[in-house]
């Protein structure tokens, strides 16, 4: 099961994709529709076809985003966190062999379309949670365990 959490950064991002699709994309494509529906044959209808198929994708994208943003749990950056690595931190990581990795531990519906972000509920983040700068941690991964450092601790937007 899916954590439902999420930063106020990702609260906000998909308040403003509802807000689009619903108030602005979804009108538009509802126009097209109606037009193409009225030129008669609509099996021989590309336009209404297609733009069918994208008023569909449309409203199932509004139902996923009206079902799963009430029941979200937004958090924010609390002082307590500073030092430590909790959700929402920017962690910077190495391993022994001087490869870095840097990202921001966020919820699962925040990390698409990010190569900077993983999810809590990754094997990473959770061997990450609570640990310092300085820790040695061990990551379980399908090829066996990894060995990581902690550079360095972050967190940014500390005053929304």
């Amino acid at each position: 099961m899916k954590t439902k959490l999420i930063t106020r950064e990702g609260y906000n991002k998909l308040m403003q994709e509802h807000d689009y699709l619903w108030d602005k994309k979804r009108p538009e494509i509802t126009k097209i529709v109606t037009w193409a529906a009225s030129l008669g044959d609509r099996s021989e209808n590309a336009d209404y076809t297609f733009n069918k198929r994208i008023l569909r994708e449309i409203d199932r994208r509004v139902r996923f985003l009206r079902k799963f943003l009430p029941e979200v749990t937004i958090v924010d950056y609390s002082p307590q966190q500073d030092g430590k690595v909790f959700f929402g931190a920017w962690v910077e990581i190495e391993n022994e062999k001087g490869c870095f990795k840097k990202f921001r531990i966020v919820g699962p519906e925040e990390i698409y379309g990010r190569n900077d972000y993983i999810s809590i509920d990754s094997p990473m983040a959770r061997a990450l949670l609570k640990r310092e700068v300085g820790d040695d941690v061990t990551v379980k991964t399908p090829e066996g365990d990894k060995e990581w450092f902690i550079n360095e601790i972050e967190y940014v937007n500390k005053h929304e």
